[in-house]
């Protein structure tokens, strides 16, 4: 992954430098150089759900970049303060404007190559009204054949719409984890 390096301390503003800490850690890490904070970098959580009304799942078309005018189920970037769940229904509301019972943990994708995790939750959709925000060009319902596979915005939404259709045939909906290299 390709990260911005931390320059200065979040704490006192020093300048920091990487390297291992004397604390046990084998982990380079970027530590303040006057006060000696350890600054860690951690992966972001991005959440979302599979809205589904019948046959049909909810995608959003994208408005922003990256993958600009590419489909996506609704998801986005957990905040502070905030569960995985809420934060999955934040974003379904703000990309979708639907309106929506939220369902059962789905799916726990792994992307540490850009370091992220993503976490996927079922939703039943109450009607098949949308009202999408601004980061979103439109709202559709897809049965699984009509499903633009080819225009998905990311492997994870795909890898994750494949899991779920796959466990509507079979009748049971199951966990699922796995890694995107």
């Amino acid at each position: 992954m390709l990260r911005t390096p931390i320059k200065h301390c979040k704490s006192c503003g020093g300048a920091a430098i990487y390297r291992v800490p004397d604390d046990g850690d084998t982990r380079e890490r970027a530590i303040c150089t006057l006060c000696q904070t350890i600054h860690y970098e951690n992966p972001l959580n991005v959440v979302g759900t599979i809205p589904v009304l019948g046959e049909r799942v909810l995608l959003c078309k994208r408005a922003i970049e990256p993958r600009y005018g590419k489909w996506t189920l609704p998801a986005g970037f957990m905040e502070l303060e905030e569960t995985a769940a809420q934060g999955a229904q934040r974003e379904t509301t703000e990309e979708s404007g639907a309106e929506f019972e939220m369902g059962e943990f789905f799916a726990l994708a792994n992307v540490a190559r850009v370091g992220q995790v993503h976490l996927f939750f079922q939703a039943r959709l109450l009607s098949d009204r949308f009202a999408p925000g601004l980061e979103t060009l439109e709202a559709r319902l897809f049965s699984e054949s009509e499903v633009p596979w080819d225009e998905i915005a990311f492997r994870t939404v795909s890898e994750t719409l494949k899991r779920y259709f796959a466990d509507r045939r079979a009748g049971a909906f199951l966990t699922h984890v796995f890694d995107i290299a």
